[in-house]
Order: structure tokens, then sequence, then C-alpha cells
């Protein structure tokens, strides 16, 4: 049997904390895992920040509130969903990701949680370390054959551990540090891929 992973943002959904930068004018909140390899780096640094600004786990809800998904990912899914199943591999949060779900009908996700307090996000909770890996190869364990397609640095290990898979819309530094990934720059593009393995 064959299995589809993909990653959030960048691929179905905009960069949430883009987003959230351009909202609140904090210009560092720009960096995202496309940046940074480390991702409990750019984590601790980003709860550091919204502390610093007072922003509240209130005011992120509500700019992920007013997003939704990237133009075209929505009727890629439907169609991806038809053929396969499918299941969304984030290092994003719960408390963010319900509204994101809602408005792509409710696919699979596997992602993280936080710690709140006062209204403030304390710390993150990661489900598993390189949770995007070790979910592929449990899958792999489980006869499944995967396919994974991603845009950032925490998408690699995934991709690279898939029996498929491929770079979505990934920046020029990934492109250059991993020229055998294939990448695909349109939804059409990366359906003609998984098409493949499909029917592989």
């Amino acid at each position: 049997m064959k299995i589809v992973c993909l990653d959030l943002e960048g691929v179905l959904v905009p960069e949430i904390w883009i987003n959230v930068a351009k909202r609140t004018g904090i210009e560092e909140l720009r960096r995202t895992t496309r940046d940074e390899p480390d991702y409990n780096k750019l984590m601790r640094r980003r709860i550091e920040i919204l502390k610093e600004h007072s922003l509240t786990l209130s005011d992120i809800q509500a700019v992920i509130a007013s997003m939704g998904p990237m133009e075209g990912a929505k009727a890629f899914l439907d169609e991806l969903r038809s053929l396969t199943q499918v299941i969304i591999l984030s290092d994003t949060f719960v408390e963010f990701a319900k509204p994101l779900m809602a408005r792509l009908d409710w696919p699979t996700i596997w992602c993280n949680s936080l710690e709140v307090k006062d209204g403030m996000i304390a710390r993150h909770k990661l489900r598993q370390e390189e949770g995007k890996f070790h979910a592929v190869q449990a899958l792999k364990a489980l006869n499944f054959s995967t396919f994974a397609a991603g845009d950032s640095y925490n998408d690699l290990k995934m991709i690279l551990e898939a029996d498929e898979g491929c770079l979505f819309r990934a920046p020029k530094t990934i492109i250059e540090s991993y020229p055998h990934l294939v990448l695909t720059t349109t939804y059409g593009e990366l359906m003609d891929r998984i098409k493949e393995f499909l029917t592989s």
C-alpha cells in the first residue's frame, strides 16, 4: 500500500510566522525553517520575541484565522486524497493548525503542541525529535511505500528516508545543497511525480 506525506507550511498553506511578522512588523519573525536548520533554536528565539513584545497565543491565532490555503492547494489536496492516503507531517502545533485544517476539509495531520501559561506561549513541545523522519520510518516499517514532499531544512530527512520524494518550491540554498533531489514548483508537477509513484 502506498501513502503520501506532505509538509504543511510552504506546501499547502503560507508560512504562519511570516504572516505574523507582516501583521506585527517584527522582521525577525520572518525567519523560518527555510533559513534555520535547528528547529529548537528557531522556536526558542520565536518564543523570546513573543515575550519581548507581549504577544499572546490568541494574537498568533488571530493571524492564522485570517489565512487560507495557498492558491490551488485545496484542489490539489482534494484530488490527491481521492487517489491515495495522505498524512500531513508538520512541525507546527495543534494550537495553530486547527483553523487551517478546517479550510482543507480536515486532512490527517501529525504535529506538535505548545505549553501555554497565562495566555503566553511558554515553550514548544515536540511530539518527537525529528518527528517527520520517524513518521516516515514507522510507516515503512508498517509496509507502506512512502512518498514525501516539503520545502525546508526540516523536511530533508523525511524526503531522503521516503521511498520516493521531492522538494516543492524550496529556496535556493536547499536546492544548491541537495542538487540530486527533484524540484517541483507547481501543484501540477508535484501531482505528476506522485502519480508516477502511485502507478510504479
